[in-house]
């Protein structure tokens, strides 16, 4: 990981040394401390240190220290994400319980600034067993499609904050844009795969819909890293620049990778059916549910692929690994597959 300093901010480049952000313009960082000076205020807080900086090709975020030892972090989207912001101001208001609020918005800029919120679930869970992490997830998981359901007749709104609109239906439509975009990247015995796939995409879309479950919003990146645990049996949803109104059960794509690499895939069965348990209803039965999670988790790779493109302006493509193709046709390719999947047999 890459540091270095300036006279007023510490700054973390990560593994992105020549990332295109727009921290090097100072008439932009001069905008953003009137900022965050302004939000401060508002709320009777004052900053008290050197911040630190963390630029990636996705995103600007700043920690600021208070004169009190607390902090809070500015952050800001590129384009495409941009929506981040206003999206997590309207949430705070529809789900309040449940999310981040910030401490003030500028939706246009995509600039946010938000409280701290306590440790990562990720952080919390270091150490423990299988079974423990599983726990933890089994209890939160439900709270997390409570916001989902709560957003069932507000897909328009989110829509009309800017949030990408991925829905159900139009997911094989999605995949013939990533494929032009992307075919470049990607071998031509692979690109013929995806062509000759189409037909079942659709199928697969048309299945999940008839489901009876409306689309509504997808983190598409819900991990341990995005969500707060500031106390035993609290949560807190945060970082939405990845999201999609989508159908819903693809946010757990993700998840599952995410808690099958650090936690190993025997628990992954509690995990799916704490979530879809708060789906049942009229008309749905347990199979129903445990067939449409398995569509989804293979079509919400076309969400992720999208995802992977929101970058600041400038930058190039970024691989998965060494060695791989850009993420976004990485994702693209595993529409092919299953991921996440594999390990939810029965």
């Amino acid at each position: 990981m890459r540091r270095t300093t300036t006279s007023d901010a510490t700054i973390d480049r990560g593994d992105w040394p020549d990332a295109v952000t727009p921290w090097g313009d100072a008439a932009w960082r001069t905008a953003v401390e009137e900022f965050t000076t302004r939000g401060l205020t508002a709320h009777g807080l004052r900053p008290g240190g050197r911040p630190a900086v963390r630029l990636r090709p996705w995103s600007v975020l700043v920690r600021i220290p208070l004169d009190d030892g607390a902090h809070v972090w500015f952050k800001a989207n590129p384009p495409a994400s941009a929506f981040e912001a206003g999206l997590g101001e309207a949430l705070g208001r529809l789900a309040p319980e449940h999310v981040l609020r910030p401490l003030a918005v500028d939706a246009a800029r995509g600039w946010s600034l938000l409280p701290d919120g306590g440790p990562v679930l990720r952080d919390t869970l270091t150490g423990t067993t299988p079974r423990e992490a599983a726990r933890a997830w089994e209890e939160l998981l439900p709270r997390y499609a409570e916001i989902q359901q709560a957003l069932l007749d507000r897909t328009d709104r989110l829509t009309a904050l800017g949030v990408p609109g991925a829905r159900t239906a139009d997911l094989p439509a999605l995949l013939d844009r990533l494929l032009a975009e992307n075919a470049v990247h990607l071998p031509s015995a692979d690109v013929a795969r995806l062509e000759a796939a189409r037909p079942e995409i659709a199928r697969a879309a048309a299945e999940l819909a008839a489901l009876g479950v409306g689309d509504s919003l997808d983190h598409s990146d819900l991990h341990g890293g995005q969500i707060l645990r500031p106390e035993l049996g609290r949560y807190t949803f945060f970082d939405w620049g990845d999201s999609s109104v989508t159908h819903p059960f693809c946010s757990l794509l993700v998840t599952f990778r995410a808690f099958g690499r650090a936690h190993g895939h025997e628990e992954l069965p509690r995990l799916r059916d704490a979530y879809l348990e708060a789906w049942t209803g009229p008309g749905r039965t347990p199979r129903d549910l445990r067939r449409g999670l398995t569509l989804a988790l293979r079509l919400a790779a076309l969400n992720r692929a999208a995802a992977w493109g929101r970058l600041w302006p400038g930058n190039p493509g970024l691989a998965i690994a060494e060695g791989e193709p850009p993420a976004t046709a990485w994702w693209l390719r595993a529409v092919l597959g299953t991921p996440g999947g594999d390990h939810l047999k029965g």
